[in-house]
């Protein structure tokens, strides 16, 4: 499926939430493809603190930050500066940890958006995917676990027209990146799952035609959050092709889970992910009518292709729309 992390929120998203008001990532991509780390260093954006992000005044911690921002901020560049160190281990891109974020207006110092009321359960924390390439991941990338961080955004760099912002973050606890719930049994008739020491599938294809409709089974049962309509979800996946059995697209390739809403994707994936719960991980099939539609198969697309997946559910944050 190819899926785009829709709300991974890089500096071009980030402008559309903040012009938009909410953590949407604009429209769903039918046919995304992975996305690089915006740069060669471990550390991704590497913000460094300044005079911009020195001036942010930061209270409370997670779930209850909140922030003063002068009025009189240059936005020259992209900073970051640590306002409070954590006392746990460096986060590394690839990680995925629990925290909170909010995005204010410094022009009026005005919350835009707090991830505290987006959070799916009573903690008022969301999951953060740690790396290099988004504005979230990269508020906590390379600062201990515990951190709180001062992001200070110029305009210039979210698009043309775009407001300057300001991200206040802190990461609370680190998240398993596999599914932790309680094994299942194993369904008649649908292909084989094995699991390396990592976590990572690899599936065996029955010698059998392909369902007609969707099938899903539950490889491991979570008791966390149950995902709903819209969430923005946080997952490990591999995508495999009935027709012979080769992987066309997987979150383990790129080393780190993958984030997107349950609408943003094909019908099929999200009748898998919808009605789950975090720490569950789910086998589905999919028929063409299902996801990319019938018709014959090619190298070109996924046209015509009854399509596995292999989904482990990390983490779930609510939509927007829905507070």
């Amino acid at each position: 499926m190819r899926i785009r992390p829709l709300a991974a929120l890089s500096l071009a998203a980030l402008s559309a939430v903040i012009l938009a008001g909410c953590a949407g990532s604009g429209e769903p991509d039918a046919t995304p493809t992975p996305s690089a780390s915006s740069a060669a260093s471990d550390c991704g954006l590497d913000p460094q603190p300044g005079a911009d992000s020195d001036a942010v005044t930061v209270s409370g911690s997670a779930p209850a930050l909140t922030a003063e921002v002068p009025t009189d901020l240059e936005f020259t560049d992209l900073q970051r500066t640590v306002v409070t160190e954590g006392d746990g281990d460096d986060l590394a891109g690839g990680d995925l940890v629990s925290g909170q974020y909010v995005i204010i207006d410094p022009a009026t110092g005005e919350v835009i958006l707090d991830s505290a009321t987006l959070s799916a359960d009573d903690s008022g924390l969301v999951p953060i995917t740690v790396n290099g390439s988004s504005i979230f991941g990269s508020a906590v990338l390379c600062a201990p676990l515990g951190s709180t961080t001062a992001f200070t955004i110029p305009g210039s760099l979210l698009g043309e027209g775009a407001s300057n912002a300001v991200v206040v973050a802190q990461s609370v606890e680190q998240l398993p990146t596999v599914a932790t719930g309680e094994d299942q049994a194993p369904v008649d008739g649908m292909p084989e799952v094995e699991l390396a020491d990592n976590g990572e599938p690899t599936v065996t294809i029955p010698d059998a035609e392909p369902p007609a409709e969707v099938q899903i089974a539950e490889l491991k049962k979570g008791d966390g959050a149950t995902v709903e309509s819209g969430d923005t979800v946080f997952v490990q996946y591999s995508g495999i092709k009935w027709s012979d059995g080769s992987e066309f697209d997987s979150s383990w390739s790129r080393g780190e889970p993958t984030q997107f809403e349950t609408t943003g994707v094909v019908e099929g994936f999200q009748q898998a992910l919808e009605g789950q719960t975090v720490g569950s991980q789910v086998l589905v099939v999919i028929p063409p009518a299902f996801g990319y539609g019938e018709g014959e198969i090619n190298d070109a697309d996924l046209t015509g292709e009854t399509l596995v997946f292999v989904i482990d559910i990390l983490g779930v944050q609510r939509a927007a729309t829905q507070q």
